[in-house]
């Protein structure tokens, strides 16, 4: 069977992007650069899109996924992945897909002390130099997929990563007043394939986040009655900073998290 579906890196949330696809029926081609490591059924193709392009001549795929990993968080390595790494991938296509989707962050929001959430209507404020990169990655895709579409995902948890954990656990809660804004990987890999196979064509551009922003010292505390660990700092929402964002237009669409919150996310922590 022809691969239908091409994934562009098929790491954590990519692979898991790729499986749900591949229970719906498609055939799935996943660049990676290590292509053992892909699980089956997803059929994988080596290549290290920093350095090459890969050879795409005998595909047509209808969708496509750009969810690349770059490390470390540094902008020479978030220009090479995610700008001219993509690049390279996009252009060795045939012809555009029917849907595409990029996997990108909120990080590009920086971090905006405003009143109100802010939603897809906001300009981006990056902070930092990957910040910077992944700003001009989203645009270079438009530039290739003018209809495809843009998910950028807050705090992506409930993978390999125990950072947050490891953390409350340590007693290393720096300013619990911060607000935080986080999806359970489940989600984001529902709400990328959800875009994909919707029935109305997506519109451009989508945050993708859970419906409860909360100050870390409120996730934290919550963390520490199931792991046992000290209890952290309290937060004091009226010392809250930081951005606070919205996922009502992907909701609006259809998409519901399974874990509306943290604490449904972390639920099973310690448990």
């Amino acid at each position: 069977m022809t691969p239908d579906v091409l994934l562009i890196g098929a790491g954590d949330l990519g692979a898991a992007v790729g499986l749900r696809l591949a229970d719906l029926g498609h055939d799935v081609l996943a660049l990676r650069r290590n292509a053992s490591l892909v699980e089956a059924p997803l059929t994988g193709r080596s290549v290290d899109l920093t350095r090459e392009a890969p050879d795409l001549d005998d595909v047509r795929p209808r969708l496509v996924v750009v969810a690349l990993t770059a490390r470390p968080r540094t902008e020479e390595s978030y220009r090479a992945t995610y700008v001219d790494g993509m690049a390279r991938a996009l252009d060795a296509l045939v012809e555009p897909p029917e849907r595409a989707v990029l996997v990108s962050s909120t990080a590009v929001h920086g971090s905006r002390d405003l009143p109100e959430l802010e939603d897809e209507t906001m300009p981006p404020a990056p902070a930092d130099g990957p910040g910077r990169q992944l700003v001009a990655a989203e645009e270079a895709f438009h530039d290739r997929i003018p209809h495809g579409s843009v998910l950028r995902l807050s705090g992506l948890y409930g993978g390999a990563s125990t950072r947050l954990l490891d953390q409350v656990r340590e007693g290393r809660i720096d300013d619990p007043h911060r607000w935080t804004n986080r999806i359970h990987r489940t989600d984001a890999a529902a709400a990328v394939v959800h875009l994909l196979t919707m029935p109305a064509a997506p519109e451009r551009l989508y945050l993708g986040t859970d419906d409860d922003p909360a100050q870390l010292g409120d996730v934290a505390a919550y963390l520490a009655v199931r792991l046992g660990a000290p209890a952290p700092p309290p937060a004091d929402p009226a010392q809250g900073h930081g951005k606070r964002l919205s996922n009502a237009r992907l909701r609006s669409t259809g998409w519901a998290p399974a874990y509306p919150s943290y604490r449904e996310g972390y639920a099973a922590v310690g448990g």
